[in-house]
């Protein structure tokens, strides 16, 4: 299981399209240079101001090794501007462990479940009924981030998944999205 970040980025109205145009012209490249494997991007259908993105890394030295190589980079350097003039806040971050997920191709939709369970035995009955390995079961990762420069979300514990299945009992977020390249 790698590392992988869950980021969900609140964007300026009507700024999304200009932000997803200029990650897919130079971030992804420019992070994959720095061995991140980008994953899938969304924009949320439900929220027009809303960028939703994962990215993963083999473990947490290399998270903390390729996002120092990125953010002191060339590519986030020249373009770190145009990008942060996007968003109004890039903090809601998960950091997750699992293997990561890109939607299939031709995929006109995808549903990405955040829940917070109460009780981690259930929650595994309840996964063993209810999700198969296509649906890309993450789990937090408890251990500390070692690039406070980007902050996560700390405090929880929360498993997220991607693809329709029976709701949870547990409080939980569904977001509905669309892929941004299939």
């Amino acid at each position: 299981m790698r590392i992988v970040e869950l980021r969900q980025y609140v964007l300026r109205p009507g700024a999304r399209d200009a932000l997803i145009e200029l990650f897919e012209r130079e971030f992804v490249a420019g992070q994959q240079a720095v061995g991140i494997t980008v994953g899938g991007r969304f924009r949320d259908l439900d929220d027009p101001n809303r960028f939703v993105w994962l990215r993963a890394f083999p473990d947490m030295a290399a998270r903390r090794r390729s996002l120092e190589s990125f953010y002191t980079g060339p590519v986030w350097r020249e373009h770190r501007d145009a990008a942060n003039s996007t968003m109004t806040d890039s903090d809601d971050v998960l950091l997750l462990r699992g293997p990561g997920f890109r939607p299939l191709p031709g995929a006109r939709e995808v549903l990405a479940t955040v829940c917070h369970p109460s009780d981690a035995t259930a929650f595994e009955a309840y996964a063993a009924r209810h999700l198969t390995p296509g649906h890309a079961l993450h789990r937090t990762e408890h251990a500390a981030n070692d690039y406070p420069r980007l902050p996560v979300r700390t405090g929880e514990d929360v498993r997220v998944w991607f693809g329709p299945a029976e709701p949870p009992p547990w409080p939980s977020r569904r977001l509905r999205l669309e892929p941004v390249t299939a």
